[in-house]
């Protein structure tokens, strides 16, 4: 298994550019602070060829957003130090206006309209991994 630093907020968020053939693949920002879903669904992106950042709190996300280039934001919605993956999204989309959102939460069987940005998706735990891989294919290679 691939280390991530999804246990490690105060630590800058491992990456691993991968490339497609034609340059830098897409890159899913993961927030989790369950080190295990994190590194799960971490690797499963990272395999299917995604750039994958991790950050275990809203915090540290909200870093890595403002350095670096992200196409997708995958978040759980409740977090490490009482951060919101809710929250989180809301602030992302004002800086990066057409960036793509999916919760998940092992909490919740479903989101309420007005809690979460427009056009995002909601994935409740336990997901399958190939469920989440299949998701941002569709968002991120609709015509792949």
């Amino acid at each position: 298994m691939i280390p991530f630093a999804c246990a490690t907020p105060a630590l800058p968020a491992f990456t691993l550019p991968t490339f497609d053939g034609c340059g830098l693949a897409e890159t899913v920002l993961v927030v989790e602070d369950e080190i295990m879903v994190c590194e799960l669904a971490a690797e499963a992106l990272l395999e299917e060829g995604y750039r994958v950042l991790t950050a275990a709190d809203a915090d540290e996300a909200e870093r890595i957003l403002a350095r670096e280039p992200v196409d997708l934001l995958f978040t759980d919605i409740d977090l490490a130090r009482n951060t919101n993956g809710l929250a989180l999204a809301h602030r992302a989309r004002r800086v990066r206006p057409g960036l793509p959102v999916v919760y998940t939460s092992g909490g919740r069987g479903h989101l309420a309209h007005g809690d979460a940005v427009t056009d995002s998706v909601f994935v409740p735990k336990p997901y399958r991994l190939s469920a989440l891989v299949a998701l941002a294919n569709d968002i991120l290679r609709p015509h792949a």
